[in-house]
């Protein structure tokens, strides 16, 4: 399981004196902790899949924490919030290549017969249903965006 993985490696990284790792991973924990408390499910634990859905969730606040500190003319916050990043992308799995999504909007689209761009919504109900989480939805929706057109 995912949290057992990432319990063992805040072990770890305190051994180690690896202070940025063990603040990010009960940072990580935390949002476990409180998902879990979410759903109901304080006993018995997140699923790997909900894990994971809170770990795209925290990666995502990263990605924009970035964003506005370069904006902000934030260098020094920036580069903490990327070594952050750095940390959680680890225990993210994959993403899907540009290529394949392609491939599987063409297949949503072959299997849906003409479709308009009016219909984007429904494309891209259809596309992230099959990517199962293994896409970004920014990604996927630029994708459908193009073969739209």
């Amino acid at each position: 399981m995912l949290t057992v993985q990432i319990y063992t490696d805040l072990k770890l990284a305190m051994k180690n004196k690896d202070v940025l790792k063990v603040s990010v991973l009960r940072m990580l924990i935390a949002a476990f902790n409180n998902e879990a408390i979410n759903l109901m499910k304080k006993d018995e634990g997140l699923s790997d899949e909900e894990a994971i859905k809170v770990l795209k969730k925290e990666a995502k606040k990263r990605k924009d924490s970035i964003e506005q500190f370069t904006a902000g003319n934030r260098p020094e916050l920036a580069k903490k919030e990327n070594e952050e990043l750095k940390i959680l992308s680890v225990y993210l799995p994959a993403e899907m290549s540009e290529e394949d999504l392609k491939k599987i909007v063409a297949e949503v689209i072959a299997e849906m017969g003409e479709v308009s761009p009016s219909q984007f919504g429904m494309v891209m109900k259809a596309v992230m249903a099959k990517t199962a989480g293994k896409a970004d939805g920014g990604m996927a929706s630029k994708v459908v965006k193009e073969v739209l057109k």
